[in-house]
């Protein structure tokens, strides 16, 4: 991780939503965007359009259930403001997911540079591997739980 870094440091700054009705993905990130705590300056409604933008060139669904929405390009100035928020659909979602299974998580990511970017999504990679992450995943636990596992994985 770069410094403080840390993909429960970024939770920490986030939201989590649970049992999010929608059938779509953009249905979805209607709701997270004008409902989430974003950084001053960052319009809901252009990081909506941003997220369905992205999801259009590529599908961010990355297997088991998760996906990774996030913008193309980082709309942040500044790294405090990097975070991630987790919504979990009330009915999971059909994003074309390599495995073919319905996205029931979904992990958006808001970065401030293309470096802070990557080295979340590896970290969160490697955290996706990890089968009983999975499962704690799949009950869609709270905040504080996620933060905790996630810290408790040196993530």
């Amino acid at each position: 991780m770069i410094g403080d870094f840390s993909v429960s440091s970024l939770l920490e700054k986030g939201d989590v939503f649970s049992d999010v009705r929608g059938s779509t993905a953009a249905e979805i990130y209607d709701f997270v965007c004008s409902s989430a705590k974003l950084p001053e300056g960052l319009d809901a409604q252009v990081l909506k359009n941003e997220l369905v933008q992205r999801e259009l060139v590529l599908s961010t669904a990355v297997g088991n259930g998760i996906a990774i929405p996030h913008p193309r390009r980082p709309l942040l100035k500044n790294t405090d403001d990097a975070r991630i928020i987790i919504c979990f659909p009330k009915v999971p979602v059909e994003m074309e997911s390599p495995d073919g299974l319905s996205v029931y998580a979904m992990f958006i990511l808001l970065s401030d540079s293309t470096q802070s970017h990557i080295h979340t999504l590896s970290a969160l990679a490697k955290l996706f591997r990890d089968v009983s992450f999975r499962k704690i995943l799949s009950s869609k636990p709270s905040k504080k739980v996620l933060v905790e596992e996630i810290r408790s994985r040196g993530f």
